[in-house]
């Protein structure tokens, strides 16, 4: 872990280069109706031959039954106890599209929501409304006025957006309002701490008056808010484990949370090919890559079985392509399981291999979460993979004498 003491002392600097390619949501479980996972179910020759040649295995993103968020979930890939340091989503998604964000301001991620005449969600995602008309509506309640506090609400993609908050004694001491359950009326926000009560009265008035400006649409005619935070310090990769590490991501969040642990976000397009181009074109630039890929993650939230199926299989049409770079370590990961069956994160534990020339197989016959639990690596926390892949890349020298 990166906090352990004397890991940066025995971490080295070297040539070799690693690409940590992160399938978000990519664990599952069987389908009741036909005993099948998605990855068991889909057509992925390319990942199946990756884990023959891998050693394999199965990381447990937090705690065993603890459900992550994807913010936990990737930072224990990166080697952060994500107990230790806790980020808010707010403001992974506000350093991801490059917003201006002081060191005493708060930020929330939001999502815009639809409720019916009783107030009750019925689409916590809008029907993932495009971002040209999040654009707008992000237009339409940014002219609320709180005294005592600057409101900048910013459009991120799709349904999401986030809000900025500035002022003086600001806390993100805050609960969330989404309830996570359609058929319930949104949480008003509550203080944590007694100087967080400020806050909370400005948020709670902003849903309000944003409330009042969207009221009348059929979609997108409320707003939730959740991950309320301030820029936190955390240690850098590029500092403890002595790499040059970038990432390119093309989802918002993920680029923040990039920034946030020390890596280089390269720009991209918005596409899995566009991404690859980018790497591409900068794979002699850095010795570590960390490369995202959102579908899977949606498909499976969306409860959609056969969209995360196909999702799946574009991806491993990719794994060519990253071959073709040479990486003298690949790494397959995901930063959370996300089931289709249950449209939700969920606590299950997901496949992981890591191929390099210290791997030869070992009898692994394909990547799913059945077969990945007969690999050598077991089933293991995700902050530890870190260590692995740098030992795998020889970056780690002997501990002790």
């Amino acid at each position: 872990m990166i906090d352990l003491d004397g890991i940066e002392e025995i971490c080295n600097p070297s040539p070799s280069k690693i690409i940590m390619l992160v399938i978000d949501g990519l664990g599952g479980i069987p389908d009741p109706k036909t005993g099948y996972s998605e990855l068991e179910v889909a057509k992925i020759p390319n990942l199946d031959r990756l884990a023959r040649e891998s050693a394999c295995g199965r990381t447990v993103p937090i705690l065993h039954g603890i459900t992550p968020g994807s913010g936990p979930g990737h930072l224990s890939l990166f080697g952060y106890d994500p107990f230790k340091h806790f980020i808010g989503r707010g403001i992974l998604e506000a350093l991801g599209i490059e917003a201006f964000v002081g060191k005493s301001d708060v930020a929330a991620r939001g999502n815009f929501c639809t409720v019916d005449a009783d107030g009750l969600l019925v689409d916590r995602r809008a029907g993932r409304i495009p971002t040209e008309q999040s654009m707008g509506l992000c237009e339409a309640i940014s002219s609320i006025d709180i005294p005592g506090v600057e409101l900048s609400v910013l459009p991120v993609q799709d349904h999401r957006f986030v809000l900025v908050m500035s002022g003086d004694d600001l806390s993100d001491s805050l609960s969330e309002t989404d309830p996570q359950i359609l058929g319930k009326a949104p949480l008003e926000v509550t203080a944590l701490s007694l100087d967080a009560q400020k806050t909370c009265n400005a948020v709670n008035r902003f849903i309000q008056r944003s409330t009042e400006v969207l009221h009348g649409r059929d979609q997108a005619n409320m707003v939730l808010l959740r991950g309320f935070s301030m820029i936190p310090d955390l240690p850098s990769m590029a500092t403890v484990y002595k790499l040059s590490p970038a990432a390119i991501a093309a989802y918002p969040m993920y680029r923040g949370l990039a920034q946030i642990v020390g890596m280089n976000v390269i720009k991209t397009g918005k596409t899995i090919d566009d991404e690859i181009d980018t790497l591409e074109k900068h794979i002699n630039s850095h010795d570590f890559f960390y490369l995202h890929y959102k579908p899977a993650d949606s498909a499976g939230e969306d409860g959609n079985f056969e969209a995360k199926v196909a999702a799946l299989e574009e991806i491993d049409a990719r794994i060519p392509r990253l071959l073709q770079l040479n990486p003298d370590v690949l790494v397959v990961a995901g930063d959370h399981a996300t089931p289709s069956v249950l449209a939700s994160h969920s606590w299950h534990p997901v496949p992981v291999l890591i191929r390099s020339r210290n791997t030869r197989g070992e009898g692994v016959n394909g990547f799913t979460e059945k077969t990945c639990l007969a690999g050598t690596l077991g089933t293991f926390p995700a902050k530890n993979l870190m260590l692995l892949v740098l030992s795998h890349a020889g970056k780690l020298s002997k501990y002790g004498p």
